[in-house]
C-alpha cells in the first residue's frame, strides 16, 4: 500500500516558477509521477519518473518542467518554470501501477 501527500502549490504570475513535492509512504513503486486537472478538462499526465530516474514528460511541459526523485527522503519533486496560464490546474501525485493519486494541490498562473 502507498500513500502520498502533495505540497507546494500556489499562485504565480506567467513566466514564474513553482516547486511541487510529493512525499510517499509504504512500499517503493517503480514509477511515480504527476497528473493535473484543469477546470472543465479531463485529468492528464504531466510527468513521470522511474526508480532508475528515467523521466517522461507531456509534450506541452517538456523543457519547462523537471521531475526528480529522492529515494532516501521518499519524495518526488516537480520543478515548474516559465509557467503559463494554461498550466493552471490541480496537480496530483500519481502512482500508475496502483492507479492511485493524492488529494492534489492547486496551481494558479495568472497576472
Amino acid at each position: 500500500q502507498v500513500q502520498v501527500e502533495e505540497s507546494g502549490g500556489g499562485w504565480v504570475q506567467p513566466g514564474g516558477s513553482l516547486r511541487l513535492s510529493c512525499k510517499w509512504s509504504g512500499r517503493t513503486v517503480y514509477v511515480m509521477g504527476w497528473l493535473r486537472q484543469a477546470p472543465g478538462k479531463e485529468r492528464e499526465k504531466v510527468a513521470s519518473i522511474t526508480t532508475g530516474s528515467y523521466t517522461n514528460y507531456e509534450e506541452t511541459v517538456a523543457g519547462r518542467f523537471t521531475i526528480s526523485r529522492d529515494r532516501r527522503a521518499n519524495t518526488i519533486t516537480l520543478r515548474m518554470n516559465n509557467l503559463k496560464p494554461e498550466d493552471t490546474a490541480v496537480y496530483y501525485c500519481y502512482v500508475p501501477a496502483l492507479d492511485y493519486w493524492g488529494q492534489g494541490t492547486q496551481v494558479t498562473v495568472a497576472s
